[in-house]
């Protein structure tokens, strides 16, 4: 029964200076670390619930949103006749554009025929 150790309030140990400064630096390092990492978390944690409450404050419809969402309606609906509108009128402009030729046509022949009765009456 060498190897027993016996352990009271009046045992002592002997650890040389280094190893204590070791056990001390290495508890402190650990007791650090913890804290950092604590923080680290607590830190996070907070971020996204702050960023959660803030996704979900923005996402409620307010009155306001509603409205705005009721004047986009209307203004997409007048738009749109709008350019219903402009699509007959580009229309319009191409059946004027072959009426103003037809027209100038028409006036060409008028003039020969003009022509031809004035020549016709001259010759009584």
């Amino acid at each position: 029964m060498k190897d027993q150790i016996s352990v009271s309030d009046s045992s002592k140990i002997a650890l040389p200076v280094r190893n204590l400064i070791a056990l001390l630096m290495a508890t402190a390092f650990g007791i650090f670390a913890y804290t950092e990492i604590t923080t680290r978390l607590t830190s996070l944690e907070t971020s996204r619930h702050i960023m959660e409450t803030d996704l979900i404050s923005k996402s409620d419809q307010k009155i306001v949103d509603q409205e705005q969402f009721l004047l986009l309606e209307m203004l997409t609906t007048s738009q749109e006749n709008t350019d219903e509108e402009m699509q007959s009128m580009r229309n319009n402009n191409v059946n004027l554009n072959r009426a103003m030729d037809d027209i100038k046509e028409m006036k060409e022949t008028i003039e020969i025929l003009k022509d031809k009765v004035r020549a016709n009456g001259n010759s009584h």
